[in-house]
Order: C-alpha cells, then structure tokens, then sequence
C-alpha cells in the first residue's frame, strides 16, 4: 500500500476551518536556504534542485537499490520559511530582494546519510550538478 500524507497526515498538511494547536513530530528534509526574490531563475532551479533529489530517493527500488525500511510513497510538498533582512525590515514597503528562505522538500524516516549521498550523486550525474 502506498504511503499518501494527503491521507495519513492530514493534522499536518490540510488544515482545519478553525485554527488548532498541532504538535509535529522530528522530521527529516531537503532544504536550501537563501535570499532575493523568489521570481528569479535562480529561485524555481532551486526548487527543481530538491524535486530531482527527493525523487531520486522515490525512485531508488526503480533504479536498482531499495534502502532498508523502504516504502512506496507520494513525494511530500514543498515548503517554505520565509523572512526579511534585517535591511528589508526597516523598509516600508517589501523588497522581494531583501527576502530570506528556506526552502524544503520532507523525507520518510527511513532516509539515512547514506541515503542522501546516493540521491546527491545520483542527481549530480543526471543533471551535471556539482553540490
């Protein structure tokens, strides 16, 4: 059976008509983190970036190596933290330039360092990326 979060996790990720205390659990991701505005390439190649590793480890069993504890599931969201620079908060009007974030794609549990090196080479052969 495949692991779907819109189903199994909907405390998390679908959220309520009345608002409520959630408590998330440790959870491990992908993540950047960076600064400027989020409507320049720089910005969706990152985006692309932790899409090619967080499928490289969906479709580890498919290229021949299944992690221990592997299960089949649906890739989580993407998510975001966002804030200001220091110099963007005394402005008073925003300047997507002086935005900070992170930008972060959730793994299973199962995931390991060992794991994360396999997706990184992975991704680094398939698309000439150099981490």
């Amino acid at each position: 059976m495949k692991y779907e979060w819109r189903k199994q996790e909907k405390n998390l990720y679908i959220p309520k008509q009345k608002p409520e205390l959630v408590t998330i659990p440790e959870q491990k991701f992908f993540l950047i983190k960076g600064i400027g505005n989020p409507n320049e390439n720089e910005f969706a190649e990152k985006i692309g970036v932790l899409y090619s590793l967080a499928y490289a480890v969906r479709m580890m069993p498919k290229q021949g190596y299944t992690p221990a504890g592997y299960f089949e599931y649906t890739v989580f969201p993407l998510e975001g933290i966002w804030d200001l620079t220091e110099e963007g908060k005394k402005l008073d009007t925003l300047n997507k330039d002086e935005l900070l974030y992170t930008i972060m794609i959730r793994q299973p549990d199962f995931v390991t360092k060992d794991i994360v090196d396999r997706a990184f080479e992975n991704v680094e052969k398939r698309n000439h990326i150099h981490f």
